[in-house]
């Protein structure tokens, strides 16, 4: 499973927001919600957020197998 959460962490450590996102940049709280929920994004978006934050994709995103994902009951 792709998880964002390395975006969020990114996303704070330059000082920026997803206000500022969808305001300043232009991205759509659509997109946004759907990398809250880690649902897919298209690879141009990826390479979009990595030029904007000036990081690496492994800033955006990071890959856990689904075992690691589900918890026991």
């Amino acid at each position: 499973m792709i998880v964002y959460d390395p975006f969020w962490r990114t996303l704070k450590l330059r000082g920026s927001s997803s206000y500022q996102l969808i305001h300043k940049h232009g991205y759509s709280s659509h997109t946004l919600f759907r990398m809250r929920h880690n649902l897919g994004i298209s690879t141009a978006l990826i390479d979009d957020l990595c030029e904007l934050l000036d990081c690496k994709v492994e800033d955006i995103l990071e890959y856990v197998p689904e075992s690691k994902t589900k918890k026991l009951p």
